[in-house]
């Protein structure tokens, strides 16, 4: 096998039509160093959800995007009502304890049900008379995700990204097993935020 060489065209420029080497000026930029106000609170409820998340206890203020809280006694009656609310939130392929979230605390004899945000408004107007619904200014300190035992408060129903309670059959049913004694708000108010 023979190889051939192509040929090869010259080249007809000369250096002088080069063009020139561009210049680029040094501009100095301002960059604001500090987050936007309104940024604040989304970065602190960030952190918390990371913390949490991480497998440890953290407060979130309650209303807003994510939740609010009903609080009941807790006893029988209370875990019939949770008995009911896993079998009306049971889909067809979740577990047997499909309820919303609620958390138990022992201590204190109460569940916390975490409810639809703007609930507290709503039961505002009409208040329950063996529960009580609380939202913003209150915050609501939540047991790491993976507590599901005492001591101390716990997750009674996981926590998990798809629901929450629904607060109008729980209402009804709150009615028709009454638990109680029923939490006082003023006394609410200041200790959702310390449970630990």
């Amino acid at each position: 096998m023979t190889t051939t060489q192509l040929p090869r065209r010259q080249s007809k420029l000369d250096g002088s039509r080069l063009a020139a080497a561009p210049a680029f000026e040094r501009v100095a930029l301002e960059v604001q160093c500090k987050p936007a106000a309104d940024m604040s609170p989304l970065a602190n409820r960030i952190r918390a959800l990371m913390n949490l998340t991480a497998g440890g206890p953290t407060n979130l203020p309650l209303g807003g995007r994510y939740f609010d809280a009903v609080v009941t006694a807790n006893g029988p009656a209370a875990y019939g009502v949770v008995t009911l609310m896993d079998e009306i939130q049971r889909g067809p392929h979740d577990r047997p304890d499909a309820c919303g979230p609620v958390i138990e605390d022992p201590q204190r004899g109460w569940l916390i049900w975490l409810v639809p945000p703007e609930t507290s408004k709503q039961w505002e107007r009409l208040p329950h008379r063996f529960a009580v619904c609380l939202g913003a200014p209150h915050e609501l300190a939540l047991p790491p995700l993976d507590r599901t035992a005492p001591p101390g408060p716990y997750w009674l129903r996981r926590c998990r990204s798809d629901r929450l309670v629904p607060a109008e059959p729980l209402r009804q049913y709150l009615d028709q097993f009454r638990p109680d004694p029923v939490p006082h708000e003023a006394v609410l108010g200041s200790m959702l935020r310390a449970m630990s």
